[in-house]
């Protein structure tokens, strides 16, 4: 988080209040009872969901790495399910998420690329830079030959609001390295994700 948005970062208390306007606004009463306690509920839900903000991906990539201890094939986590907020509506994005790596010395600790994703996921964004973050991130922590993401999303703020068409999933990819200029590759990565 930048320190100017620290800075400006409202308090605890002004958060509630403004959950208690948008009650208002809605046209319900924040005192009766099955409402009193929901100011505090939802900025503790906003808390979880913006968790991302506080947390250093690249740090976090760079102190889990490790000799390859000579393997230099794909290395692919698949089917990471993801909960993220568009920042157009600040409504659910929910899908899963596949990354890969071709290591150049160093490999990770596979749950650290489940924490990258889910670090960058728990921001408001739009899935395209969910996406391209996750990749650059990875790729700018391990410097590793190359790294594909494959990302699909389901949007809420399609299916609730809007439109209202479900079923639907956003797919978006993004690749570095030799991913980006080996088509085999990168299909064999496709192949692999969407099997």
């Amino acid at each position: 988080m930048t320190s100017l948005i620290a800075q400006n970062r409202p308090s605890r208390t002004e958060a509630e209040s403004a959950v208690e306007t948008l009650i208002r606004w809605m046209g319900d009463n924040p005192q009766r009872e099955g409402l009193i306690e929901t100011p505090a509920r939802v900025v503790r839900a906003y808390e979880e969901f913006s968790a991302g903000y506080s947390e250093n991906p690249i740090e976090m990539l760079q102190t889990a790495s490790y000799d390859a201890a000579g393997y230099a094939d794909m290395v692919i986590l698949r089917n990471i399910r993801f909960e993220s907020h568009c920042e157009h509506h600040i409504i659910p994005i929910i899908g899963t998420i596949s990354v890969a790596y071709i290591p150049n010395e160093r490999v990770v600790g596979i749950s650290k690329l489940a924490r990258v994703c889910d670090v960058f996921s728990k921001r408001l964004q739009i899935q395209e830079a969910l996406t391209s973050s996750i990749g650059d991130s990875i790729d700018q922590a391990l410097e590793p030959k190359g790294v594909a993401v494959f990302v699909s999303g389901e949007h809420e703020c399609m299916t609730t609001r809007g439109v209202h068409k479900t079923g639907m999933n956003m797919v978006t990819r993004h690749f570095t390295g030799a991913f980006k200029t080996d088509a085999v590759l990168r299909g064999e990565f496709l192949d692999l994700v969407r099997g």
